[in-house]
């Protein structure tokens, strides 16, 4: 079955969907970053790289050349709805809220059998549900029967306890109702679990392609492994010394805040005093025998691994979003603000988990091959 993937990323929700054997036709995204990433790891896929408003009909029907379009997956941006945005009940006028429009407009001109759409937990909140009942209301009137749910990507084989609100749409002429994964009642894959077998490395060191420090050590090594032989993307942030320091202090579970008194920030231009904003999750040691929690795009700056004195690496926070060893990220690695597109931690935290995408397409297979 063939699928579009609109707000693509580097390719998550693609990279899922074609594990459960589903053939993406076309990609979209306005980052030239996510382009460069895609294109690697998805060679036989055209990529449109601009802002989805300018789009037209017959750009899109260009790309397609008269293929059938099975399925359009993709999630809008979330920060609108994001729970860590404090105006979320009051920003009906941001325009990155208004992007879901355009992604409906695209799913009508083209009436896929189906559609997937991933969101923040936050979206059920935003305007006391008057948000999420807006959305249902427009896919239903486009001619879908529609459900959603929140799925938990460790329920699905991921390092993560990161929640997603996923929408699927069934077109009413099928007569089937969207169907939702089934965790697989396992115990969950800690960090240890899915990072150990990589090269071990200090602050500031390693290379762009490395060999791997041991043999597989369980299952989600080997399946992160099956189709690589070296490591990629694997080189440690440089830290400041007094960072440095920082680091060692702050033991599993704990975070900055917990050392603030000796370790704390200091106020910008007057390192004698310390900084009044404290961030709880701001250098937060992760447990090696537990998941990770939610790996966003700041993930860089967020999480210390759980035995170096340092951040994670891109190759670290790919294994704990569950992308294979063999996808490859390009781009800045860091990016100063100033700076055009995402790097790629911001990248990697972005995406849906490609285990939990997996989960959801091949769900969607079963409905939709019934």
């Amino acid at each position: 079955m063939n699928v579009i993937d609109l707000f693509a990323g580097c390719g998550g929700l693609s990279l899922g969907f074609k594990m459960a054997g589903f053939k993406s036709i076309l990609a979209s995204d306005i980052d030239e970053n996510c382009k460069l990433t895609y294109t690697h790891n998805f060679p036989d896929v055209p990529f449109i790289c601009q802002d989805i408003t300018t789009i037209t009909q017959v750009d899109l029907l260009k790309y397609i050349d008269g293929r059938n379009v099975d399925v359009i997956i993709g999630g809008p941006p979330c920060q609108g709805f994001s729970l860590a945005n404090k105006r979320r009940d009051n920003n009906n006028t941001d325009p990155r809220n208004q992007l879901f429009y355009h992604y409906l407009k695209i799913l009508t001109w083209v009436q896929p059998k189906a559609f997937v759409l991933e969101n923040v937990k936050g979206l059920l909140s935003m305007q006391n549900g008057k948000v999420i009942k807006e959305i249902v209301r427009c896919f239903t009137e486009a001619g879908y029967n529609v459900d959603f749910k929140i799925l938990k990507a460790s329920d699905f084989g991921v390092p993560q306890v990161r929640e997603r609100v996923i929408v699927i749409g069934i077109r009413t002429d099928l007569q089937r109702i969207p169907m939702f994964p089934m965790p697989l009642g396992k115990a969950p894959v800690t960090v240890d679990e899915a990072i150990s077998d990589l090269p071990y490395l200090e602050a500031g060191q390693g290379e762009e392609n490395v060999a791997y420090a041991c043999a597989p050590q369980n299952a989600y090594q080997q399946m992160m492994r099956a189709h690589s032989d070296i490591v990629h993307n694997h080189i440690a942030m440089k830290h400041t010394a007094r960072l440095v320091e920082r680091f060692k202090a702050i033991k599993a579970g704990q975070s900055l805040v917990d050392v603030w008194e000796t370790h704390g920030a200091v106020k910008r231009g007057n390192p004698t005093e310390k900084s009044t904003v404290k961030f709880s999750q701001n250098n937060q040691r992760l447990f090696g025998d537990k998941p990770a929690p939610t790996i966003a795009a700041s993930f860089q700056s967020n999480f210390i691994h759980p035995h170096c004195d340092r951040n994670f690496t891109a190759r670290e926070g790919a294994r704990l979003q569950s992308f294979p060893d063999d996808f490859i990220f390009y781009g800045f690695r860091t990016k100063m603000s100033w700076e055009k597109g995402l790097s790629q931690y911001q990248q990697i935290g972005n995406v849906v988990p490609p285990l939990l995408a997996y989960a959801i397409a091949s769900t969607l297979a079963e409905t939709l091959n019934k």
